[in-house]
């Protein structure tokens, strides 16, 4: 904790990548829009954050979508050319923040680009060797992502209001929820999102099917959640299983998804953005993680969420660590990148269990 910095009226914060990695981040958000109540605060991020983040109540008062950088790690696909990087750095000087904010992994290629805005003070995550900025935290891999960000804004006198991410939802997102979802008979449902991006976090469809099978069984209504490109999985488990499930597979946006999780009981699935929003808007969650990946981003409370961790630390298909300090679960350098999961081991039973003790503990929400 240092103290806070005097006459700050604008702020940018580096947080360039998914879903998850903004919720992580929220916390950190709220604490320095609590400091700092008058300063206009700036996401510089991606490119499906302004349509997300736009008129949503929230920390951030504007986005703007970073081009590529090289060696950036986690920025979208879709991010703008690198040929627009100068143009973007002149706009953010323009502006001339009185605080740059690094939030975006160890500072290697981070720190550089921080340091460009020409900020009066920056502040941020430093690896070593990464460049060095006014205040830092020093960046190890395995720390908890909430914590890890509240440290860097406590540099900055920014104290945490809280520790769980938090999600405004607007009318748009329950309008859109209200369209996709069956009429509300009061059967309780439950969402599972088997989607990831990484093959190894992916828990097996037959482990889907077999919850479905048993929450249907207990008076649950079930639904399939995830992104178009998750729609192999969905019809997977679908066709897998006995129990009728609705698949809304691709029909809402990141919004409408948070407004049907909100009017579930339970969310189940694996360590992801989905399940992060699932938390951000309130509702339990039952979520599948490796290990090293809990460590980082399982949610730290067992009344609401419930975690089942897997213990593999080596590939199942050739047997290489995958424990390293510097790429867990990415091989260790050279290590492999085979697509196997790494978190199969968990039993389908571990998640029903888990699931039905918080449905039979749950409260109604009013939405």
């Amino acid at each position: 904790m240092s103290g806070p910095l005097e006459d700050v009226r604008r702020i940018v914060v580096l947080r360039a990548n998914a879903l998850g990695d903004y919720l992580v981040a929220e916390p950190a958000l709220r604490a320095l829009r609590a400091r700092y109540p008058g300063a206009r605060i700036t996401l510089i991020g991606s490119p499906w954050q302004p349509g997300f983040l736009d008129q949503r109540p929230g920390p951030v008062d504007d986005v703007w979508v970073l081009p590529r950088v090289d060696g950036l790690a986690g920025q979208p696909a879709q991010a703008p050319p690198a040929e627009l990087l100068p143009e973007f750095r002149a706009r953010v000087v323009a502006a001339r923040p009185d605080l740059a904010v690094q939030l975006h992994g160890g500072g290697a290629a981070a720190n550089p680009l921080v340091l460009s805005f020409g900020a009066r003070v920056t502040v941020g995550l430093r690896a070593p060797g990464a460049a060095p900025l006014d205040r830092s935290v020093a960046y190890r891999y395995y720390q908890h992502e909430v914590a890890r960000y509240l440290e860097v804004v406590g540099l900055v006198g920014a104290t945490p209001l809280g520790t769980d991410p938090h999600l405004e939802l607007t009318e748009a997102d329950h309008a859109e929820a209200r369209a996709a979802l069956p009429p509300d008979d009061g059967t309780p449902l439950v969402a599972l999102h088997p989607g990831v991006s990484d093959p190894r976090r992916r828990w097996p469809t037959a482990g889907f099917a077999q919850v479905a099978e048993a929450l249907v069984d207990q008076g649950a209504r079930v639904l399939l959640t995830g992104a178009p490109a998750d729609a192999e999985l969905t019809a997977e488990i679908a066709g897998s299983t006995r129990a009728p499930v609705i698949d809304l597979t691709g029909r809402t946006g990141l919004g409408g998804l948070g407004a049907v999780y909100r009017r579930c009981a339970v969310v189940v699935g694996v360590d992801t953005g989905p399940l992060h929003l699932a938390r951000a808007v309130g509702v339990p969650t039952v979520t599948v993680f490796w290990c090293g990946n809990a460590i980082n981003a399982a949610p730290a409370g067992r009344a609401r969420d419930r975690v089942l961790m897997s213990w593999t630390l080596r590939c199942p298909e050739c047997g290489a660590p995958c424990h390293g300090d510097l790429y867990p679960l990415r091989g260790l350098g050279e290590g492999c990148r085979h697509p196997r999961s790494f978190v199969a081991e968990v039993h389908p039973d571990e998640v029903i269990d888990e699931t039905l003790d918080l449905l039979k503990d749950r409260t109604e929400v009013p939405v």
